[in-house]
Order: C-alpha cells, then structure tokens, then sequence
C-alpha cells in the first residue's frame, strides 16, 4: 500500500525547497554584493588616500621650487647653487598646515625628513619651452623629488612626485616689442610685428589699419581688443590677427628685472641713472646699473668735462682732454618742435671717431697707457659708454639736454651700446655696414633698407627718449615749418631701450608706432629699422606728449615703417654690450613617479 501525500501538501514542500533555495541564493548575492562594496569601498579609501599623499608629495616639491624662485630672483644661478644643501633639507611642517603633522618625508634615497633637489648640467643658452615658448634665454635645469607617506593610516601608502623646471635668465632684446608700462600698439598703416611682445601690464589693440603678430603674444595683465582709456583717437577700424600658430594669452608672470622687490616704472628707470655714493656696486641695482656697466663714462658738467674708463678701473684713468675732444663736440644745437620748440644742447659723440680712437687705445698697434684696458674686456675695445649731461638736472627754461649719434654707420667690431639719463638722437644711418671704407656693400646702407642683419653689429641705444634723425637733417633747420624739414631714406639697425610720455585723457601716447620718436615730414620716405624696442620707465626729460602729424600742427609726419625684430637676438655671441636681462622660472616636467626613485618615470595609482 502506497502513501500519497495529497495535493495540498506536496505542493507546500515543493513551495518550501525553492524558498530555501532562493533565500540561499538570495544570501550568496547579498555576501557577494557586501564583499564586492566591502573591496569597492577599501579600492576607494586607498585611491583617495593615494592621492592625498600626491598632494602633499607636490606641496613639498612647490615649496622648494619657490624657494629656488626667489633666491634665484635675488642672486641668480650661483645663490641657486650654494643653497642645493638648505633646499634639500625643506620638508613641509605642522606649522605651515596641522595637517603635515600626519605625513613622512623622504628624498627617494632612503633619507627621511629629506626632498631630492639636483642640478642637471648643463647650464646653456637654449630656447626655452613652457610659457616661454620660442625665446632663448640662459638656463640651468634641477630636478625636485619628495616621497610622502600618511602615517596614521593602515595602507602605508607612499606617494612620489618629481618636477623639473629651469630657471632662466632672458634677455630683454629677445622680444621684438617689451613693455614696463601698458602697451599700446594702434597704426594708422598696415603693421607687422615679427618677433614676440610682452607687457608686464595691460595691452591695448585698437589699429587704425591691418595689424599681424607673427610672435606670441603675453601680458602679465589683459589683453584688450580696445584702446586705453583716455585716447581720444579711439575707436579705430583696422582689425588685427595672429598668424597661424601664434599665441596670444593674458595674465601670465611678470619679467623683472633682477633689482630687488620692487619693480615699478620709477625705480627701474634708476638703471639709467647715476648711482648715489652710498650704493654698493655690487648690489642688486647696482649690477643692473648702466653705469656701472660702462668702459667709458662722459660727464658733461657746467665748469669741466670728465671723461673717464668705468667701474672694473675704479674710474681711475683719465682720459686727457685733448683726446675726447676727438670724438665729442659740444658746439652744436638745434630746436626740437615736439618738446615745445625748446633748444637742445647737444653733446655729439662721432662714432667714428670713438671707434678709431678705441681702436689706437687699445689696439696691439696703439698706445696701450692711453686707457687702461678695463678687466673684463678681452680685445679691448669700448663697447659700453655711459654719458651724462650734468649742467641741466631736469629739464631748464628753454632748452633741456641731448645726446646726438653721429657717423654710426660702421660700429667697433664687438659692437656698442650708448646708454644716458638723457634723451638721444640719432643722425643719419646707424649701424649699417662693417666697412667704412666701401659703405655701399651693404644693402641696408643706402636707399631702402631690407632685414637683411648679416652686415651689422651688436648694438643698443638707451636713454629717457629716442629720436630719429635723417641724413638730410639740418641744425638751422630745425625751427622751419615741417614742409622745410625734408627726409630720407634712413635705416638704423640696434635695440632700443627708452621711456615714453603715457596716455593721458586728452592725449594719446602714440604708441608703440610711435616709439621712435620723428622731427621731420616723413610723408613717402622709408625709416627701416631691425632692433628689439623695450619701454621700462616714463620718459622724465623729453616729456612733452605725442603731438598730431600735419603740416600745421605737427611736429613730424609718419614715416613708411619698415620694421622688424633683428633674429640676430637669438644669438648670445650676438646681443648688444650690457643687454639687461630678466630672470624668470620656466616650468617643464611634472609627474606622480615610482617611490623610493629619483627617475622621472610616470606611474599610477
């Protein structure tokens, strides 16, 4: 006899297994999902705090390369250098943030308490990358590594990071334009700028006409497709663009120059002037001091003249009277109608004249106890002069001073920077050939002028304000009415490092067009010019403010600009005597690597 359970009963059991087998199931997912949330949730703890240790590992590699960056800003790559040792001892601490009381330290060398801080040789001049893309500059490259590891967690997760960067020392005449102030490039004729601008302030686009940047272009403030605030000129049609590939970005670190903390216009104007008796030399203004970077130093004084070597002789050897009366005249004025038709006073240096009697002073043919050769030159010629126009101060009455460039189409053969406190003029062609006996052989030399540098030398002119003024340039002249003051074809080849009258309401400053400052109608005639032009003070003695163009009213017509940035810049062997140079950190490499190394090799997590 069969037991049957009945229907209602067998399909209970049948029920009750597969809830049984469902519950299991059920748990086994529930245990599998706990699990899995249980290793997301230790991956994400552990990611996150991988991550904090990149964090800090990178605070304390920032707070070397800051360190670096200002010691570099005071003393320049020999501070860097002495100081690896105190560097490498920089460890972030509860003092900074509570928060690095938690956090290990190592160097990547097993030396706890420790960052890895490294030269890598050598220092060169080479073009730069980063956010000084295209420009060469003299750079050291070191390497910063810091290992750390959170100490009150139970992962012992050690995080490394490393960077690289250089710290480099630009020349100023590397940009084709540089501004301390605000920059203002508005042409009434189509314009092209072919090397790299800057501004350590704002920049103002507002052209008349077509105006193309073939370099990049940086402002440590913004760039403003308008014209500055109290032109009276704006606004203007003319559009302007960027080549392809050209960049153009605001708000990027300012350039300075190595002179200490402050770097406003007014104090760095002081590299022009004479150095007060109680500043060191070796100071930081005191290095930069143009002054004190001169072979030959002219004062010009109301009841004597000295004309002495520089600083390296401890301005000890005279020069005889008899002698600088050679190649400086003292003789001659002229009326400039911009600055309110007052009389320049002109101390005239005949570059010709300089360069052969440099050349019989120091010159293996010569009398060598003319001039004692200053230490740092090697051949011996002048290549910096400094001179200083004393019998006026500031601006007098009626006149005011000048100093006035003639016969400087043939420059010594190292090249030569002019540098003064005062305004400069330059007559006639300048820095144009190598041979003075055929000038012609140089294109730039007659006529139309081209960029064509091969035939030129290392040059700088550098004062409170330059004016051009052409070969056809007559002293008598100079009070005429403009349609009487007739060009030509001029062409000068140097850096020019000046001030300028500022915008003001009412009155346009000119702009960077307007930078090389005219006297003449140069309506169809051609001023061709390759140089580097820099603007880092306001001008203190030519002080009168851009006047209109015309007949009438103006002091100048605007020439034919053929301009260009010298590519000879890039060429250290090539810059001019002196050239003022800016120090800046370039930053390079940056990335999260294995701990415990000092290779840059990128890892994760």
């Amino acid at each position: 006899m069969k037991l049957q359970l009945c229907p209602h009963f067998r399909n209970r059991g049948s029920t009750l297994i597969m809830t049984l087998f469902l519950s299991g199931a059920i748990l086994m997912v529930l245990m599998s999902t706990l699990d899995w949330t249980q290793t997301n949730t230790t991956l994400a703890f552990r990611n996150n705090e991988y991550y904090r240790t990149i964090a800090v590992a990178e605070a304390a590699t920032e707070q070397v390369v800051a360190q670096i960056e200002s010691d570099y800003q005071w003393g320049g790559e020999t501070e860097v250098k002495e100081n690896l040792a105190d560097y490498r001892a920089l460890c972030p601490t509860a003092s900074v943030t509570p928060a690095f009381a938690n956090y290990a330290f190592n160097d990547g060398q097993g030396n706890s308490g420790k960052t890895y801080v490294e030269w890598l040789p050598p220092s060169a001049f080479k073009v730069l990358n980063s956010q000084y893309e295209g420009l060469y500059g003299y750079a050291s490259t070191f390497r910063v590594i810091s290992n750390a590891r959170e100490t009150t967690s139970r992962f012992n997760i050690t995080g490394a990071v490393a960077q690289q960067f250089d710290v480099a020392t630009i020349p100023l005449f590397q940009f084709a334009i540089f501004y301390n102030l605000d920059l203002e490039i508005n042409p009434g004729a189509d314009m092209g700028i072919t090397g790299p601008t800057h501004s350590n302030q704002k920049i103002y686009l507002d052209p008349g006409a077509t105006l193309t940047f073939y370099g990049d272009v940086t402002s440590a403030n913004s760039i403003n497709p308008t014209n500055k605030p109290g032109d009276p000129d704006g606004p203007r049609p003319g559009p302007f663009n960027f080549a392809p590939g050209v960049k153009s970005e605001g708000f990027r670190p300012s350039l300075n120059l190595p002179i200490g903390t402050n770097n406003t216009p007014d104090v760095v104007r002081q590299v022009v002037e004479i150095p007060p008796s109680s500043e060191d030399a070796s100071s930081d203004m005191g290095k930069q001091r143009f002054y004190n970077k001169a072979d030959l130093v002219i004062k010009i004084m109301d009841n004597t003249n000295i004309v002495t070597s520089g600083i390296n002789d401890s301005f000890n050897t005279l020069v005889p009277t008899n002698q600088w009366t050679n190649f400086l005249n003292l003789k001659n004025t002229f009326v400039n109608r911009r600055e309110s038709s007052k009389t320049v006073k002109v101390v005239e240096i005949d570059i010709a004249k300089l360069r052969k009697w440099s050349e019989a002073a120091y010159g293996s043919n010569g009398n060598q106890n003319i001039l004692k050769q200053p230490t740092k030159l090697t051949n011996g010629e002048v290549q910096i002069v400094y001179v200083a126009d004393l019998r006026w101060g500031s601006t007098n009455g009626s006149s005011e001073p000048g100093i006035r460039l003639v016969n400087g189409q043939v420059l010594p053969t190292k090249g030569l920077t002019i540098a003064s406190p005062d305004p400069i003029y330059i007559l006639g062609n300048y820095n144009t050939s190598t041979n003075s006996v055929n000038p012609t052989a140089n294109p730039n030399s007659g006529g139309v002028g081209t960029t064509d540098t091969r035939y030129t030398r290392p040059a700088a002119v550098v004062g409170d304000a330059i004016t051009v003024l052409s070969a056809d340039w007559i002293d008598a002249d100079s009070n005429d009415p403009l349609v009487d003051r007739d060009p030509v074809n001029t062409t000068v080849n140097a850096a020019f490092l000046a001030g300028i009258v500022q915008t003001v309401p009412g009155n346009y400053s000119g702009g960077v067009e307007n930078f090389p400052r005219f006297l003449e109608d140069w309506s169809g005639v051609t001023f061709t010019y390759n140089g580097s032009m820099v603007v880092m003070y306001e001008s203190r003695l030519a002080k009168a403010p851009w006047g209109r163009t015309g007949a009438t009213v103006g002091h100048y017509n605007a020439p034919t600009r053929r301009w260009a940035f010298d590519t000879n810049f890039r060429d250290p062997t090539k810059l001019p005597p002196g050239t003022p140079m800016v120090r800046t950190l370039v930053r390079g490499a940056w990335a999260m690597i294995q701990p415990n190394s000092t290779n840059m090799v990128v890892v994760g997590p």
